[in-house]
């Protein structure tokens, strides 16, 4: 190749010797290393990287093959050739771009991948916290996770307004701990402000030679080096805070770990505000569902009450049926019992139980006149924006001598069936309109005794419409609960709700049914001391 030709390349060739000394240059050259001019050194005017591949093409003929390395801030790659009078032409090409371009997507692909690495992270994280709506499992959780993923150990104070806020304590392979003695919270810096939902407090402004003992779990291994404070948002409002602790050989929070911190504490403060509201909601129905569920029955001044219940949905445990017994105040004074079928099913019927059996408690000094009990509760229950009516029986009971005496009035209700010695089932001869739907009602009280063995049952319609048989078609009616009864002579009240309601389930089997409720009021063969 001629000196016209590769003088005139565009790339900078340089010929040097076998001394290493420049032989020639082009004016792409001459640009690129400005002190080098024929004569002088490779090492002293060029890349020590370039001399040394010299060196090296002379003692393997040119056959090294490129090389690269730096000028300044290029990127080159030098190509020998060897030259006709035994020179060895260099080819230098800028790769800089390429580079960079290389760099820059290797840079994107790390980032891309750490960013993936953190999404998976934070979703496994999100699928531990929400797992549970358990409020000390979901504590639990988010301090073991934010020990395991952002740092070394973490302190969760967990909002409570008005009280002490719990905290939960977390050191990496370590266990979950609860701190409950009363601590100060303004000895950490930033730490109220941030329950108060203030943006986090950077790790410079806390000194951790400062922080107070409780702030740092037990099994936190070195001192600690760096420390943050970063707030949980909640729903409605800030679940708590998380102190993050770093030991002194990490590096310090840098602004990928701080926004990967807010990501996961916008994860676990979603998360305790559910737990949260849960635990709440779940709370306000136990206080509810206190006075709608059935009371326990049991012996009450010498006569037997059993009572059973069942809900025409299987996952409600209240609906349209109710029951309940109030003692007499002494053993001379009547046990009021009363049994009651509002129309429909679910929590909507059981608000209407639960109006129903407030109002009857109230009127409790009036048990004496049920007629008048029941037109009372029927104006009531005429007042209300609801337009439910019920059905309900009453049983006055009181123990005389070995025998128990019975008022029974039902207002649109089932009259009330008394098993008699001998298997013997009668039906007691009251009637009268239901409540709720005239604005005067009607209702005829009747009088029984019970002879020791001898029952009398109240029950609700959804026993006998029960659906059920070979075809599934066919109710239970009240003949197949009248045989059923005439065999459970002389049987105590609690076996023979729990027969009753036995047989009626399984007739009806996994079909729809209507709310089931038996009361059981029996004359035990002893008198109870």
């Amino acid at each position: 190749m001629t000196e016209a030709t590769w003088g005139a390349a565009p790339y900078p060739v340089v010929l040097a010797d076998a001394d290493g000394r420049v032989v020639g240059l082009n004016q792409a050259a001459i640009r690129l290393f400005p002190r080098a001019e024929p004569g002088t050194s490779l090492a002293a005017t060029m890349p020590g990287w370039l001399a040394e591949a010299h060196r090296d093409a002379y003692a393997s003929g040119a056959d090294t093959g490129p090389v690269r390395g730096e000028a300044g801030q290029r990127s080159l790659t030098a190509y020998p050739a060897p030259a006709p009078d035994g020179n060895v032409m260099w080819w230098l090409v800028d790769e800089t771009d390429r580079r960079r371009a290389e760099a820059a997507r290797r840079r994107a692909e790390g980032e891309l991948a750490a960013e993936r690495e953190s999404m998976a992270l934070l979703a496994e994280a999100a699928n531990a916290l929400l797992s549970t709506l358990n409020v000390d499992r979901c504590t639990e959780a988010t301090a073991r996770l934010a020990a395991e993923y952002l740092a070394d150990a973490a302190v969760l104070v967990v909002h409570a307004e008005g009280r002490r806020p719990p905290l939960v304590l977390a050191a990496h392979g370590g266990e979950v701990s609860r701190l409950t003695a009363p601590v100060v919270l303004a000895e950490v810096p930033g730490l109220n402000e941030a329950l108060r939902h203030f943006p986090p407090v950077p790790s410079r402004w806390i000194d951790p030679c400062e922080l107070p003992s409780w702030a740092v779990p037990e099994g936190f291994r070195g001192p600690v080096g760096t420390a943050v404070v970063t707030p949980l948002p909640g729903v409605c409002a800030p679940a708590g805070a998380l102190i993050l602790l770093c030991r002194g050989d990490r590096p310090v929070f840098g602004e990928n770990e701080d926004r990967f911190a807010r990501l996961f504490a916008a994860r676990a403060g979603a998360a305790l505000s559910a737990a949260g509201m849960y635990a709440e909601q779940a709370g306000i129905t136990t206080i509810l569902m206190r006075d709608l569920l059935p009371p326990r029955l049991h012996r009450v001044h010498g006569v037997d009450f059993a009572g059973r219940y069942r809900a025409s949905v299987r996952s409600e445990l209240v609906g349209g049926d109710f029951y309940e017994v109030h003692p007499g105040a002494d053993e001379t004074a009547e046990s009021l019992v009363a049994l009651g079928d509002v129309c429909g099913k679910g929590l909507e019927a059981a608000v209407t139980t639960g109006k129903i059996r407030t109002t009857l408690r109230a009127l409790l000094p009036m048990a004496g006149d049920h007629l008048r009990m029941l037109s009372l509760l029927n104006g009531a229950l005429l007042e209300t924006e609801s337009s439910r009516f019920a059905t309900v029986v009453l049983a006055s009971a009181v123990r005389a001598g070995d025998r128990v005496r019975l008022r029974l009035t039902s207002a649109g209700h089932p009259p009330p069936l008394i098993v008699r010695s001998g298997g013997v089932v009668e039906e007691a001869a009251t009637q009268g309109l239901l409540i709720g739907a005239f604005p005067e009602i009607e209702a005829i009280t009747v009088q029984a005794e019970l002879a020791p063995g001898e029952t009398c049952v109240l029950y609700t319609d959804g026993i006998t419409e029960a659906r059920g048989g070979p075809l599934g078609d066919a109710m239970f009616g009240e003949r197949r609960l009248m045989d059923v009864l005439s065999e459970c002579e002389g049987m105590p009240a609690a076996a023979i709700v729990e027969h009753v309601q036995m047989l009626a389930a399984q007739w009806a089997g996994n079909r729809d049914h209507d709310d089931m409720a038996i009361v059981a009021i029996s004359a035990p063969y002893t008198r109870s001391p």
